[in-house]
């Protein structure tokens, strides 16, 4: 083989390991979710709309990322993550 073609051949691992690495870790990163419906109450630590006839309350923070005018009444969608705060095992 030719120097080219294993430098093409080293560039395409490259860019397969890459995308694989990418694909691996948007399939491991399934805990997204999001919530649609009116907001019942605003707080500068939550936003709580409802969905179907149940509340639900999602916490937020300086970070969360608003576009629009929150205010009770407007049709919004939340999109959120669980993450754990503490496990313990037994």
């Amino acid at each position: 083989m030719n120097k080219t073609l294993l430098s093409q051949a080293g560039s395409f691992v490259l860019i397969l390991v890459a995308l694989l690495t990418f694909a691996g870790s948007a399939l491991a990163d399934d805990h997204n979710y999001q919530v649609t419906g009116p907001i019942l109450a605003v707080t500068p630590t939550s936003i709580t709309v409802k969905k179907g006839k149940d509340p639900w309350t999602v916490s937020r923070d300086t970070s969360t990322q608003v576009t629009g005018d929150i205010k009770v009444g407007a049709k919004v969608t939340i999109k959120y993550h669980m993450v754990a705060d503490t496990v313990t095992a037994k």
